[in-house]
């Protein structure tokens, strides 16, 4: 068993949160189907699952040159009326025949890709998590895709409080004993290769998702702190630059909080190692002690006014 997927995240393009009926209208890309909401512990608003037929190469760490032919599923999702994402995800299987089929086969079979020929696992998901050539399977374009169809949507005021680059989280899903790898690899982009016991299930997707939203946030939040300047400019000006983590941010930190129990202890050992939620906790203390030395230094200045 060989799962690919990628996941985009990004700030909704809103000045501020949109409420839970603004989701379901935003996510509405397929007409007929219904925009499935949570709303514990916090809003989570997901669009029908969509379906992309692909017939092209695939990924190869060996540069071998592996056709596969099928569908690719994708979703949009927002949190918290905040932040977007754009994943898709597609398993991959040995044909029983050699011949390329109808499409028809291929779409009674959603989330599958049917590789023609010989192929090791090893190979295929060595060659994903690298690099993907150009002219192959490009999910994480498939999921940008689906992104701009949310962050286009009339319903939206495109006047985002702050501008964050979104991060691209590839991942690949393997049978074999638990284990979970993530990778940093820029600003951008992060990899995770998870290796478990079951049969593949949804809820695997999730879990990725679920990483790639805390990944972003942690992300988004180290670059208010850099732009605050702290120490470098003055308090007020630096209070204004950190504000829109309070605003926007903050209360959206809910690890696991959608993961499935079976794979919560993935979670657990990210938690551990790299450690997602105490470097979280270290930079909201920062962010919040700065705000509160700023508020007692205005106060002090207040004060001090009155008496003269």
């Amino acid at each position: 068993m060989l799962v690919m997927g990628e996941v985009h995240t990004g700030l909704l393009q809103n000045s501020g949160e949109i409420p839970e009926s603004t989701c379901r209208d935003v996510l509405q890309l397929l007409s007929g189907e219904r925009v499935r909401v949570s709303r514990r512990p916090i809003v989570y608003a997901v669009s029908p699952d969509l379906l992309t037929g692909v017939d092209c190469r695939l990924p190869s760490a060996s540069q071998s040159r592996i056709r596969g032919a099928g569908t690719v599923l994708s979703r949009s999702s927002i949190t918290g009326g905040r932040v977007v994402q754009g994943s898709s995800y597609t398993r991959i299987e040995r044909s029983g025949s050699d011949r390329r089929q109808p499409w028809s086969h291929y779409l009674a079979r959603p989330g599958v890709v049917e590789v023609l020929g010989k192929v090791k696992s090893r190979d295929l998901a060595d060659g994903f998590a690298e690099d993907p050539p150009a002219d192959g399977l490009d999910l994480g374009a498939i999921s940008a895709r689906f992104l701009d169809v949310v962050q286009s949507s009339p319903l939206l005021d495109r006047r985002a409080p702050f501008k964050i680059a979104r991060t691209r989280l590839r991942w690949v899903a393997e049978q074999g004993e638990p284990a979970i790898r993530f990778t940093l690899h820029s600003e951008q982009m992060r990899t995770v290769r998870l290796v478990h016991t079951g049969e593949f299930t949804p809820a695997v997707a999730d879990l990725c998702e679920d990483l790639a939203l805390h990944d972003w946030l942690l992300t988004a939040l180290l670059v208010i702190i850099e732009r605050a300047r702290i120490g470098g400019t003055p308090g007020p000006e630096a209070a204004v630059k950190l504000a829109p983590a309070v605003d926007h941010l903050l209360h959206l930190w809910m690890p696991s909080a959608r993961v499935d129990d079976v794979l919560s202890a993935y979670w657990e050992s990210l938690d551990r190692r790299p450690g997602f939620t105490r470097q979280w906790q270290s930079l909201v203390d920062r962010v919040r002690d700065q705000l509160a030395v700023h508020t007692l230094a205005f106060l002090r200045e207040k004060s001090g006014g009155g008496a003269r």
